[in-house]
């Protein structure tokens, strides 16, 4: 009895003792993937145990009040060589309540995100979720149904057709500064990912504070065949649809957005 009471307390011990201290929490078909990749090659980081571990986007967990987060911890193997541990799960920066639950967790975490042009991000899920038979609708009645849903206010949150929704970077990142400091955000590109994977991930260990990558080579992962290219109509709806918000993006990251204006 008292070695099964041992290993008890033993394995609350482990699952409770430390806090996530980062989190890639968007966007979805930005390079998450990549960076979670990448990320698990650096000695100094644990990740979670798989790639979207969809905590805090998981109302179940959150019902009365009551917060489960050794739940949480059973996704994370840390050992005594991690100087920080995270995980990647982008849903996060979208869905409603996530930022929130997160800040209730851990108020001095850190979260990443990597943000793609709005306009191919939104072609690019629509591919994703049509290849796993998850949407039915063509592209463009997809994202025709969504604006039609939002204009008249009567758009729910959705885990697929989010087409345009999940696009609209500014909204949720002042969202996230309701209850994190701009110096807790790190916001990057998916091109300087892709690009500049050595430069970009040395930016990131600056800002998680440990030690810089070493000999990164360029790794494309998780690429899908698209059924089709996007049609001028397509893109020119897109281009309309996003065309404040791009503005908006560059007022509140100070970036230079021509390049998703024109491209």
């Amino acid at each position: 009895m008292t070695i099964i009471r041992k290993k008890i307390k033993s394995f609350f011990r482990i699952k409770t003792d430390f806090k996530v201290s980062f989190i890639i929490c968007g966007t979805q078909k930005g390079g998450t993937t990549a960076l979670d990749y990448y990320l698990r090659k650096h000695a100094e980081i644990c990740m979670a145990n798989k790639k979207e571990v969809h905590f805090f986007d998981d109302d179940s967990f959150f019902q009365n009040n009551k917060n489960n987060y050794l739940r949480y911890h059973k996704n994370f193997d840390p050992k005594s060589k991690h100087k920080v541990i995270g995980e990647a799960t982008p849903i996060y920066m979208y869905w409603n309540d996530s930022i929130k639950r997160i800040y209730n967790y851990n108020p001095e975490i850190k979260l990443i995100m990597i943000l793609r042009n709005p306009i191919t991000r939104a072609f690019s899920h629509w591919n994703m979720e049509f290849d796993r038979l998850k949407e039915q609708n063509d592209f463009f009645e997809a994202i025709q149904k969504e604006y039609s849903s939002i204009q008249k206010k009567m758009h729910i949150q959705n885990r697929v057709s989010s087409y345009l929704e999940r696009g609209l970077y500014s909204q949720q990142i002042k969202k996230i500064l309701e209850y994190f400091s701009r110096d807790q955000l790190l916001i990057i590109r998916s091109k300087s990912l892709k690009n500049n994977p050595q430069e970009t991930l040395n930016n990131i260990a600056k800002f998680l504070q440990i030690s810089s990558f070493r000999d990164i080579k360029k790794k494309k992962v998780h690429s899908r065949r698209y059924y089709r290219k996007m049609t001028k109509e397509e893109y020119s709806f897109l281009k309309n649809y996003y065309k404040k918000e791009l503005y908006n993006l560059e007022n509140l990251l100070d970036w230079d957005l021509r390049e998703w204006k024109n491209n």
